[in-house]
């Protein structure tokens, strides 16, 4: 399956709903990373927000790689603005464990990169919900095992309540959707997703993780996308749809997508 770059390819290239899974495919060179992009949106990002660079010593070699990667002089701070997605670096530790050892992230969701530099991946994940049980030893053998060469990709969404592309909400989320309604969820309610790459970079041997993203309100994506989105918000396993803050729409988004549903016409 390709992955696209919209959020309708998005959504359904990504998991819907269920146990966690990598659900990873190959991604070719040419479809690597974003073609087009907002180049001023990019660089206001960083200049807003310089705690968006985090670099460790060790990975300053990798940095340079990913820039003469990109065809950009300079490191990964400098490569980051040559294009849309957000750039991490992944280096195995003296525990064998990888490591985020550096980070250019403008646009994150609900995280923030000075939290998690110098962790190891099963920290980074920590909040999700049965990362540890279900994906921490395969994603784990992955970066051991990832040659370099070949490009993995996958997708990932979720449902906000505004388009930022820095989505950071401070306000509690039954204030967040409060004004949330099956007659309005259309308008007021965001798909976020997430298009993710992975890449052993040849020379230092690190991991480049990317990060792509693409937001749309709900009533922009067809009707097909809609459905997909309120049953795996359905099926998302407790715990992990608290952590997404479901409770707060849920009932509003399968409203809504009930009602779009019936206006589809018969085939």
């Amino acid at each position: 399956m390709s992955l696209g770059f919209s959020a309708e390819e998005l959504v359904h290239a990504g998991r819907g709903g269920g146990a966690l899974r990598m659900g990873l495919s190959r991604v070719a060179e040419a479809d690597w990373l974003q073609p087009n992009f907002d180049k001023a949106e990019r660089t206001a990002a960083f200049e807003a927000h310089p705690d968006a660079v985090r670099l460790l010593p060790q990975a300053e070699a990798a940095g340079r790689e990913v820039a003469a990667l990109l065809g950009v002089e300079g490191g990964l701070a400098e490569a980051v603005r040559a294009c849309w997605e957000d750039l991490c670096l992944l280096q195995q530790g003296a525990a064998s464990e990888y490591i985020l050892t550096a980070g250019v992230v403008g646009f994150p969701t609900d995280w923030r990169l000075p939290d998690k530099i110098g962790l190891p991946l099963i920290a980074v994940h920590a909040p999700i919900h049965g990362y540890a049980e279900q994906l921490a030893s395969g994603v784990d053998h992955l970066f051991r095992t990832l040659p370099p060469g070949p490009i993995f990709g996958r997708a990932n969404w979720f449902v906000v309540a505004d388009p930022a592309w820095r989505y950071m909400p401070t306000n509690e989320p039954a204030d967040r959707f409060a004004h949330v309604t099956v007659a309005n969820a259309g308008e007021t309610l965001f798909v976020r997703c997430e298009r993710q790459t992975l890449r052993r970079l040849p020379e230092t041997g690190a991991v480049l993780f990317t990060i792509g993203i693409a937001v749309e309100p709900l009533g922009r994506l067809s009707t097909q996308a809609v459905r997909r989105v309120a049953d795996g918000i359905a099926a998302t396993a407790s715990g992990e749809h608290e952590r997404r803050a479901a409770p707060f729409y849920a009932e509003a988004l399968a409203g809504y997508a009930a009602g779009r549903m019936k206006m589809e016409p018969a085939t």
